[in-house]
């Protein structure tokens, strides 16, 4: 049985280095969870999300049948609090800018005329 890009299947991690976590799945076939699939949030070590021989739930993301290997997602099929609490809200927003260029629009017009001036004394 081949693993199809979509599946949602289980295997075993088989090692952990800085840019993700290798996995056994259970039809034989090697996959990859690349840290950008563990988690919606910030990784900045793998080992505190898999640990060897540990079995994981994973979904196939993409395949290479003539390398047998698959690209695995951890975060589609175990969200984090983030996401499901950004889903939860439908009026999630990020808060209103209070900071802005308005000091700089203010003044604008007096840094041209300055510049304008200077140019002419050079001229």
């Amino acid at each position: 049985m081949s693993v199809k890009v979509g599946q949602i299947v289980e295997g075993k991690i088989t090692g952990i280095q800085p840019y993700g976590a290798f996995v056994l799945l259970e039809d034989g076939m090697n996959g990859l969870i690349h840290i950008s699939e563990i988690s919606d949030g910030y990784v900045k070590d793998v080992g505190r999300f898999v640990s060897l021989n540990e079995t994981v739930t994973v979904k196939v993301i993409d395949v290479d049948e003539k390398m047998n290997q698959a690209r695995l997602s951890l975060k589609a099929v175990h969200p984090t609090s983030f996401r499901k609490v950004r889903n939860r809200r439908k009026d999630w927003r990020l808060p209103e800018m209070k900071l802005g260029f308005s000091s700089i629009e203010n003044k604008m017009d007096e840094w041209i005329e300055q510049a304008i001036k200077e140019r002419e004394q050079h001229d």
